[in-house]
């Protein structure tokens, strides 16, 4: 005999968040116009750090008394950055992502075009730090920004797809170095003022982009967050809820799985190691600071390295520029791979990529192997800025949205410490061993960032937390 009910109860679904809304909805002209405004924000940054490699390769002729100091250039902008990051990530948990994005790009933008008037090392070293305070500031914001905004099911993609502006960036920044810096002994001028673009760029990012939903909510701005949910419902053709969305829900079991620890109410570096924080914390840092070191050791260098190895300046520009075009393919295979195998498998094969790649490379500037410093340059190229759009991807992911920010801001910052560091150990590292001491110093670099990476949650599929 079947039992018979005693009593029966109804439930009524819960009325999904502003969050889960927008985690939920398909990649719409909106998305697009967040991700291509904020990529050329992102294009705009590269182009800045590139172009300081091949200034740098003509002011080591052109100020030939004072060469010996232009290392510190690069780790003058380097230092600014890690202070930037550190600090800007901060503000953008206060005072709002799109804010700091702009205020960021405006400060870097004149602080590049006034570099473009300096007299001396001196004067430059301290312009150089002012861009780094803020482009160091603007890249985690960044991608904070468009993190809370893509749907949970690409969002790994949509990151990297952010960080391929990256690649945008650095080719342009090689076609200036090629084209504009070789022309004169005052090509370096023009190319610094060709990366004051963002200080106007700035303008335009202020006015049009969307700020975080979640930020306002957090801020208790709940009617300005539902009309910029409603926003993107529109263009995705979704009918607004039946009843409005609450102010605080119930977490869903995707957000259960990505929530680590309770909402924080003030963001502070101490709670990024707080309980369930502190592994992720750590890995993640270490990731960032083998991946800047080796980063910017190798291709803030490449240029001067060229000239080094007996390459005219002009042939050496023209190798590089064929080299930062393998950056594309590397960030449309990291795109790819992200939502197949994940963050951290993607991450750490990327970096291990990037190892072989680097042995390879220092042997053939030995050789003097054009076919060799070519294909290693290249494979160097692809695996190391697919494994950057990695590194962008999972950053934001690891942190709730108190201390989104933060968490990203810091993790960069840290990174930017190695990136301070490494352009002052090549000239030693060479004088030691040559290229080959070099790059093999940059691949067991990475192989230990690879080792990092395994040490991540995998966050694929998850919500972010709240």
């Amino acid at each position: 005999m079947t039992p018979v009910p005693t009593s029966t109860s109804t439930s009524t679904p819960a009325v999904p968040t502003r969050s889960e809304r927008l985690d939920e909805l398909p990649f719409t002209s909106k998305h697009r116009r967040l991700l291509a405004g904020s990529g050329i924000g992102w294009a705009l940054d590269a182009l800045d750090v590139g172009l300081l490699s091949f200034v740098i390769a003509q002011l080591m002729t052109v100020w030939s008394d004072q060469a010996g100091q232009l290392a510190w250039v690069a780790s003058a902008g380097f230092a600014g950055m890690a202070i930037g990051a550190a600090v800007g990530g901060s503000l953008a948990d206060r005072l709002g992502r799109k804010t700091v994005f702009a205020l960021t790009l405006l400060l870097y933008g004149l602080a590049t075009g006034l570099s473009a008037l300096s007299w001396s090392v001196g004067v430059l070293l301290v312009l150089r730090f002012v861009v780094g305070l803020g482009l160091g500031s603007e890249l985690p914001v960044a991608s904070t920004l468009v993190s809370e905004f893509s749907p949970r099911r690409i969002r790994g993609r949509v990151i990297v797809l952010l960080e391929a502006f990256w690649a945008v960036g650095s080719i342009a920044a090689a076609l200036v170095g090629y084209l504009v810096i070789p022309t004169s002994d005052d090509g370096w001028r023009w190319a610094l003022l060709i990366g004051a673009a963002p200080a106007l760029y700035a303008v335009f990012v202020r006015l049009k982009m969307p700020e975080s939903v979640r930020f306002l909510e957090s801020r208790g701005r709940h009617d300005e967050a539902e009309r910029t949910v409603r926003g993107f419902e529109e263009a995705a053709g979704v009918p607004a809820p039946t009843v409005s969305a609450p102010t605080v829900a119930a977490p869903t079991v995707a957000a259960e799985e990505a929530r680590v620890v309770e909402k924080p109410a003030r963001a502070s570096v101490g709670r990024l190691f707080g309980a369930g924080m502190a592994r992720r914390t750590v890995a993640i840092w270490v990731v960032w600071f083998m991946t800047n070191f080796s980063y910017y050791g190798a291709f803030v260098w490449l240029p001067s390295l060229l000239v080094a190895a007996g390459f005219p300046l002009v042939r050496s520009f023209e190798y590089v520029l064929i080299i930062t075009l393998a950056q594309l393919p590397g960030y449309a295979a990291s795109a790819w791979l992200i939502e197949k195998w994940g963050r951290r498998g993607t991450l750490a094969t990327f970096l291990l990529g990037s190892a072989v790649a680097a042995v390879f490379f220092g042997f053939g500037a030995v050789s003097g192997s054009v076919a060799q410093i070519l294909v290693a340059g290249m494979a160097l190229s692809f695996f190391n800025l697919g494994a950057w759009g990695a590194l962008y991807a999972v950053t934001p992911e690891l942190y709730p949205t108190p201390l989104r920010g933060t968490g990203a801001g810091w993790a960069a910052g840290v990174g930017r410490i190695a990136s301070i560091a490494a352009p002052l150990s090549v000239p030693p590292l060479i004088a030691l061993g040559g290229p080959p001491t070099l790059f093999v110093v940059f691949g067991a670099v990475f192989v230990v960032g690879a080792v990092a990476a395994t040490m991540l949650p995998e966050l694929r599929g998850t919500r972010l937390a709240e």
